[in-house]
């Protein structure tokens, strides 16, 4: 999968497509299948997640692996305008030929789905292989392959990077306080935040997740975003999609028919909908215990115009907290239940 979707590979195919933008380059099953759920992705979400984002991603500074991006000295150039993404539908893919076409001066990135496209396929192919049941997670992005064992896989919900490592028991943060952990039977689950994957251009501070409609960061309304639907790719599409969305989110993502857990980044706030179950009094995803991880002081800033295409801006919602009948199914570590159709 690094091979055929990775930007920092410039052997990867999606690299190839990149660099050939205006013309026909043929690619493997890999990406094809890749730039296929990417796109579907696309239209599900009205264009929130798009992968025509990659020009944008680039233009804001992230055009190498972030590793390599946070080491360097931040540069003193300014920001320079955004740049809207161009929008999924102008991407020409032909599976029978095994040819992808871009338009001149646009660049794909696929970071909000392949990633869990990857843990899809590693945790189907492992429970077929092995006959047994299986959970892969990469980076966050946690799929559960074949029938699950007693109990489910238990897997604790975290805000900041500093619990790559979790300590024993489940549940029990690194400070003494309790933090939410829930309970995957099938489907998948995955995160999308603003406080995380960072770096500072000229005066600004930015993330990761990009609003396709203004080539510029997603406005941080919320911190992190916890989705558990049918599929990693689902959750991963929809996690993100709702950071976009800001604070429509709620609202769209329950009607989506999927269980999430919003933590607002104001104030640590946290909202859960479509089943999802409560955090236990007083624990690390309370309101009251929270721990927030800031925009290192300076201030997230709009976009510096509003011009360009893009997807239309919805209008103002109130969130409802609807049953949902998720594909995914999970419970809280006090035994609330995420609702689910039965296996």
């Amino acid at each position: 999968m690094d091979a055929a979707c990775s930007r920092f590979r410039p052997d990867s195919d999606l690299s190839k497509v990149n660099r050939s933008a205006g013309t026909p380059v043929r690619v493997g099953a890999g990406c094809m299948q890749a730039l296929q759920v990417a796109c579907r992705a696309a239209e599900r979400t009205g264009g929130a997640v798009d992968p025509t984002v990659g020009t944008a991603v680039c233009a804001l500074g992230y055009d190498r692996d972030f590793d390599a991006l946070v080491s360097a000295p931040p540069p003193s150039l300014p920001l320079p305008p955004p740049q809207p993404a161009i929008g999924w539908r102008s991407v020409i893919l032909d599976p029978g030929r095994g040819t992808v076409v871009i338009p001149a001066g646009a660049a794909l990135d696929l970071g909000a789905t392949a990633k869990a496209l990857c843990a899809d396929r590693a945790a189907a192919r492992i429970a077929a292989e092995l006959g047994a049941s299986a959970v892969v997670d990469l980076g966050g992005d946690v799929a559960v392959g074949g029938p699950s064992p007693e109990g489910g896989w238990q897997v604790a919900v975290v805000e900041s990077a500093r619990h790559e490592v979790l300590p024993e028991p489940l549940g029990s943060d690194q400070d003494g306080a309790d933090r939410p952990a829930v309970t995957l039977w099938r489907g998948g689950l995955a995160s999308s935040g603003t406080s995380v994957r960072t770096w500072v251009r000229g005066d600004r501070q930015l993330h990761h997740i990009v609003d396709p409609a203004t080539g510029w960061p997603a406005a941080p309304v919320w911190q992190m975003v916890t989705v558990a639907a049918g599929s990693c790719v689902e959750a991963n599409t929809l996690s993100t999609a709702a950071v976009v969305w800001g604070e429509d989110a709620p609202f769209r993502v329950a009607q989506a028919g999927v269980a999430a857990r919003f933590v607002r980044a104001a104030d640590g706030e946290v909202l859960a909908v479509g089943g999802w179950p409560g955090d236990r009094p007083g624990g690390a995803g309370g309101h009251e215990r929270h721990r927030r991880h800031g925009h290192g002081g300076r201030p997230w800033a709009p976009p510096p115009t509003a011009c360009g295409p893009g997807r239309p801006r919805p209008g103002a919602a109130t969130a409802s907290r609807p049953t949902s009948t998720s594909t995914a199914r999970c419970t809280s570590r006090d035994g609330g239940t995420v609702p689910g159709p039965p296996q």
